[in-house]
């Protein structure tokens, strides 16, 4: 399908996880009326963001993949006829979890999951706690609309992760989001961080030749401490800013892709074919010291 209509939901979120995701149904039920094909919720949407702190009693809010909150939002997807990108807390096994997104299709199908592969630990942001690190590698899933990857939060850092989910052939980067600023921090700071946050995911696009879409929280969390930021984005394959959301405000947003422009911006910015793939053997160590 050349072209390709996805959708936002940013959005604040309470402490009752039931509220929710009934919450988040209706989002979903409102941007497919407005035409959405694809719907991308944020990440960890069925709670506040736990991860704030180290609490034992925070492990109760994991679930099976798929379990009950897909079995919900697969009803609603075979529904709408919409794609659904919904990441949540999964409970794998006993003592081990992890921080998961899975993949709906427009017929209500459960096509997998994607877990996250880079697991932060920084203050208020103590998801090692919490999450084992993902280990199906980088995903891709061939959707109705179109073959989509799925990033999670501090994937979105890391350049290795977005080219090895294009070179597997997505042709649409998902990357749904919780990021904030600390309450106390200056405004200068603030915009700092949320301008490097969206140009490293710019990026991705314009090394890649391939559509992002960044969907963030929006709200006051953590007693006041932390302000989501929103800020969600979507770009074309150039890295253009197609949509940006406020920071301060729940918005849905449908807006339009056409997935050819990527064989044009691959043919005339030609990175894929000047990759020099016999010289990126170093990438794989951790640092290149010295040699002895």
């Amino acid at each position: 399908m050349a072209k390709v209509k996805v959708g936002l939901v940013q959005m604040s979120c309470v402490k009752d996880k039931q509220q929710n995701l009934e919450k988040a149904i209706q989002k979903i039920k409102e941007i497919a009326a407005d035409g959405a094909q694809i719907v991308c919720l944020q990440e960890l949407f069925t709670s506040l963001y736990f991860c704030d702190v180290e609490d034992y009693d925070n492990f109760s809010l994991a679930e099976s993949i798929p379990g009950s909150s897909t079995d919900a939002l697969s009803a609603v997807a075979k529904e709408l006829g919409v794609v659904v990108i919904a990441s949540l807390f999964e409970k794998r096994t006993a003592g081990i979890y992890h921080n998961t997104t899975a993949v709906l299709d427009a017929d209500g199908a459960y096509l997998g999951k994607y877990r996250k592969m880079h697991i932060p630990d920084d203050p208020a942001f103590y998801e090692k706690f919490y999450f084992t690190p993902g280990d199906l590698g980088y995903k891709v899933f061939q959707t109705k609309f179109a073959k989509i990857g799925i990033l999670i939060c501090w994937d979105q850092w890391y350049p290795e992760a977005s080219r090895i989910t294009a070179l597997k052939g997505a042709e649409i980067l998902f990357y749904p989001t919780a990021i904030g600023w600390a309450t106390d921090q200056d405004e200068e700071t603030n915009q700092d961080q949320y301008n490097a946050w969206q140009t490293i995911q710019r990026s991705h696009a314009v090394a890649n030749g391939v559509p992002v879409v960044s969907v963030n929280r929006v709200g006051l969390e953590q007693n006041g401490a932390m302000k989501f930021w929103g800020g969600s984005f979507v770009t074309n394959a150039q890295g253009k800013l197609l949509y940006l959301a406020s920071h301060d405000q729940e918005e849905n947003k449908v807006v339009e892709l056409d997935l050819e422009q990527s064989d044009y911006f691959r043919k005339h910015w030609p990175f894929l074919r000047d990759r020099r793939i016999d010289s990126y053997q170093p990438i794989t160590k951790r640092f290149l010291d010295e040699e002895e």
